[in-house]
């Protein structure tokens, strides 16, 4: 079990398994930097393209690994899940042969989610099909981050809205991304205000966004007090700068709204993150929600 941290509530919380809705599977610097292929390739400024992690001018202490350390990246997430009480990760199925295998080999420890393209059209709508009857009830979520396709979807895009519908027959939440994106790519694609008109066209959609939605903060507590269908993931920011408005918001009206997401192995270490969680200025009720049970709920783990 992991150490006790002097923050009862979170301990507690913690010791009935944390739900992380954000693992990008560790790999060796080479290929890991191989997964920002596409987005070096959209930006135009030399610093970005030279970059391993397109955005690492935002983080300290970006996790890198030789290959030597990474014989087995399935069991060295298992390891730090046990470590830090981490009782379910959500990574996508086609992010490479590990991820694909957590899920297949670790049901119990790994839910799956499925990235999509949809300047693919129909094709991306296949896919989801295919992966509901390859994976079954392995697959949790739908995932798109239109602003790192080239050429950019935002979220209220025409293509987008096929997706959406499908999600909705599948009964798939999906995973988006709102505020100004770390890579120096162009930020309008991913503006939470377009969620509004989604939320209302799609009012049986589950909707978790990721990223921050910052400096929109103030309007995406707004948008998450009105839309029933709509949540919010802390991903990509270390502990210790999670917005103050969200989490007032998650101390009055939005407990069941905001939602664990770390940034490992992407921008963040857990011994950072875990490290930082308890001194986040929640309420002791807030605590079961945020690490386990609101994620349980949308994404019916």
């Amino acid at each position: 079990m992991p150490e006790a941290t002097g923050n009862q509530a979170f301990d507690d919380a913690r010791a009935g398994g944390v739900i992380d809705t954000f693992l990008s599977m560790p790999d060796t610097r080479a290929r890991q930097a191989s997964k920002y292929d596409a987005i070096r390739e959209l930006a135009r400024d030399a610093e970005t393209k030279g970059m391993e992690m397109p955005a690492e001018y935002m983080f300290k202490g970006v996790p890198h690994y030789d290959d030597e350390e990474v014989e087995d990246p399935v069991e060295m997430v298992l390891a730090e899940m046990d470590r830090h009480g981490i009782r379910t990760f959500l990574v996508g199925i086609h992010e490479n042969e590990h991820s694909k295998r957590a899920v297949r080999e670790h049901p119990d420890r790994f839910a799956g989610m499925l990235n999509v393209d949809p300047n693919t059209g129909m094709d991306a709508l296949r896919r989801i099909d295919a992966s509901l009857e390859e994976w079954g009830d392995r697959l949790r979520s739908v995932h798109c981050w239109g602003t790192g396709l080239n050429p950019q979807v935002p979220l209220d895009d025409k293509r987008m809205y096929p997706v959406y519908a499908k999600c909705v027959e599948g009964g798939l939440p999906i995973i988006v991304y709102a505020g100004v994106p770390g890579p120096r790519i162009p930020m309008m694609a991913q503006h939470p205000m377009q969620l509004d008109e989604v939320c209302w066209f799609f009012p049986e959609l589950n909707v978790v966004v990721r990223h921050g939605a910052e400096p929109w903060t103030d309007l995406m507590v707004k948008l998450l007090l009105k839309w029933p269908g709509l949540h919010y993931s802390t991903s990509a920011f270390a502990p210790k700068y999670y917005p103050p408005e969200i989490v007032d918001f998650a101390n009055t009206r939005g407990a069941d709204k905001v939602l664990y997401a770390g940034y490992y192995a992407a921008g963040l270490t857990l011994d950072r993150i875990f490290a930082e969680l308890p001194s986040v200025g929640f309420r002791d009720h807030v605590w079961p929600g945020f690490l386990r049970e609101n994620a349980e709920r949308v994404f019916r783990l």
